[in-house]
């Protein structure tokens, strides 16, 4: 791979080059990216979607949104730290190209911004929550009637995926999705594989899938442009965009210390117990006279998060540029943090977050709940809108579909893309949406 292919700036139905040297430096393309997706009705839903604690009514507690937002401002500063060391390291692609160091960051900073703007209601149990409905419920009736990576695309509904389908998905008046540049499409990609082979490898890019088949075109497309390296002779899968690294390392960093902070400041982890671990991340650069003079449990968690981030950024660009020509040959095959020096601590810290936040009785309660109302969505709406198409509907059915988006092709010929705009249409409700539509349809909510 090459750098100036993997800075395309180009987008969707572009017939002409676009050339770096010839952007408007007040507005330029990758940082129309960021606006793009700012701006997007997908992203603003992420404020009332759970990060970790779900539909907490404690307003220091991130949401999808707040998370987005502290990664793509940790991903800016990756993404400018790693892109000054290269123009250094490559300087045609200033001189000539005319790149500077805050494209990288821009770039980075726009694909993380999106990175979870995929995800479902309900945290990582709504993935799941979709995923079982397909392989062990109602939507098991469909298989047959499927190919195998179609099914398997259900069974393993992946936000990253659902994520791509957002900003590259065709539809009237909206052509090439969000339109953003194909290097922010690029390391938006952390899995540029289809569903099928499941973990083919040990290799990082294989952990989970990037697009459904019907965006393998659109994805294809941006591969080729970026000059990503196919992996398979006989599947689609290809090498990362090496920024996808820096978008990886921006969300690990944020969600290891942030999810930390939010399990001390719920009272969920003990403080003095809390506090050693955090030191261990950062004792080469604390200051201790400014750490004693401190005198509130949020005001030493917020100083020790912001020295243990800082200090997880400079190791991650030292990572990358260390290992540069490998990951542009597709040979290095981990995630950056798991080649730091703090990987123990860093294990140590994510340990504690899973015994005593991810598996709190409050997640674990409210995960049982998202169960229970993304299931009864999916069925009443898969079976509505097959009903509607076979000409068999009911009346129930004939009004449950009245509340779905127009942009919904409820006479839609294939199977798979009715069912997998039903998921979407899921995917893209809040919690409290999701909640609500679950009370009406279950006949519990009723307005007199």
């Amino acid at each position: 791979m090459n750098w100036e292919q993997l800075l395309s700036l180009k987008r969707f139905g572009d017939t002409n080059k676009r050339l770096r040297k010839e952007q408007d430096e007040t507005r330029l393309g990758f940082e129309v990216d960021y606006d793009r997706i700012i701006f997007s009705s997908e992203f603003r839903s992420l404020q009332d979607k759970t990060q970790v604690i779900p539909l907490s009514q404690t307003d220091f507690v991130h949401t999808r949104l707040t998370h987005s937002l502290e990664v793509s401002v940790v991903a800016r500063s990756l993404g400018r730290q790693v892109g000054r060391k290269l123009l250094e390291k490559y300087p045609h692609l200033q001189n000539i190209h005319g790149y500077q160091a805050n494209d990288f960051g821009a770039i980075v900073a726009s694909a993380a911004l999106a990175h979870d703007i995929g995800n479902p209601p309900f945290g990582h149990s709504g993935e799941k929550a979709i995923g079982e409905f397909f392989k062990t419920g109602a939507g098991k009736q469909y298989k047959e009637s499927l190919t195998a990576k179609e099914y398997q695309d259900l069974c393993d509904f992946e936000g990253n995926a659902n994520g791509f389908k957002i900003v590259t998905e065709n539809r009237e008046g909206r052509q090439g999705g969000l339109r953003l540049s194909y290097a922010t499409l690029g390391a938006f990609m952390k899995y540029p594989k289809e569903s099928l082979p499941k973990k083919p490898t040990k290799h990082i890019a294989d952990k989970k899938y990037g697009f459904f088949q019907s965006e393998k075109e659109a994805f294809l497309d941006v591969a080729n442009e970026l000059g990503l390296i196919s992996r398979s002779k006989t599947d689609v899968s290809f090498s990362r965009h090496p920024l996808a690294f820096l978008v990886e390392a921006a969300d690990d960093i944020c969600y290891t210390i942030i999810d930390f902070e939010d399990g001390i400041n719920l009272g969920l982890i003990q403080e003095e117990y809390a506090l050693e671990y955090l030191i261990n991340l950062v004792r080469e650069t604390i200051n201790t006279k400014k750490y004693h003079q401190l005198s509130n449990t949020q005001d030493r968690i917020s100083y020790l998060r912001a020295l243990a981030i800082n200090t997880l950024i400079n190791e991650a660009v030292a990572i990358f540029i260390a290992n540069e020509e490998a990951i542009l040959n597709d040979e290095f095959k981990i995630a950056l943090l798991d080649k730091s020096k703090y990987e123990a601590q860093i294990n140590d810290i994510i340990k504690i977050s899973v015994d005593n936040v991810y598996q709190s009785i409050e997640v674990v309660d409210k995960e049982i709940s998202g169960y229970q109302v993304l299931n009864t969505l999916l069925s009443v709406y898969t079976k509505a809108i097959n009903n509607n198409y076979n000409g068999t509907p009911t009346n129930y059915d004939t009004l449950v579909l009245k509340r779905l988006p127009k942009v919904i092709n409820l006479n839609e010929d294939n199977l798979y893309l009715r069912l997998l705009s039903i998921c979407n249409y899921v995917s893209l409700l809040s919690d409290s949406k999701a909640i609500m539509v679950y009370k009406k349809i279950k006949g519990l909510s009723f307005n007199i």
